[in-house]
């Protein structure tokens, strides 16, 4: 029989996807005020030095975190979409709706970009990664729309108005105890469609 070793080394990308992923809980919990190397590290399980072998400061590891957030976002989204066939219509309004269903209207997500937005006037790395996530939010928004109506003139404008009406939704959904259903907000949202695309 052969002696079990002490200690199981992770796999690096293994690891820096744990502390993206701890950092995450910690400023749905905490708050941006209270993320620091101490609090990720253990919410991560691990030693507090290790934080500074993967990032370079705890805002480097925010701004991953957030981007990874965004990624999430993203595949969900792409997820409906998919699911929602081929009609241009109908993958626009499953794009629209996505974002008052779990994964994304929940209150831990909320909790993370409450901490997520205190911070983009303080850090620019975390205002940089902010202006990524939601340029490829309404990429996609404009993708669906361009899909949906060929011939709109002014789609960015559109899809301006529509992420607005959205994050209202979306907040009050992710607050809990919304004055409205996740599927009155998607008729909602189909009804601004209607109207903005007339």
């Amino acid at each position: 029989m052969s002696a079990q070793p002490a200690f199981t080394r992770a796999d690096p990308d293994a690891r820096r996807q744990s502390l993206i992923e701890a950092t995450a809980r910690v400023l749905a919990a905490r708050g941006a005020a209270g993320v620091s190397v101490r609090t990720i590290c253990a919410e991560a399980g691990v030693s507090a030095g290790l934080l500074r072998h993967y990032f370079a400061s705890v805002s480097d590891a925010m701004a991953e975190t957030y981007r990874w957030t965004g990624a999430e976002i993203d595949r969900a989204l792409e997820e409906a979409v998919a699911a929602a066939g081929p009609d241009p219509r109908a993958r626009l309004i499953a794009y629209l709706a996505a974002n008052f269903r779990a994964p994304i209207a929940t209150p831990e997500l909320l909790a993370t970009y409450v901490a997520f937005w205190s911070l983009t006037r303080s850090d620019a790395e975390v205002a940089a990664v902010r202006a990524e996530v939601y340029g490829s939010f309404r990429q996609g928004l404009e993708e669906c729309l361009r899909a949906y109506r060929p011939d709109i003139a002014d789609v960015r404008v559109i899809a301006v108005a529509l992420t607005a009406l959205i994050d209202g939704l979306w907040l009050e959904l992710s607050l809990g105890q919304a004055p409205f259903s996740a599927e009155e907000a998607e008729t909602l949202a189909a009804r601004w469609l209607d109207a903005l695309t007339a």
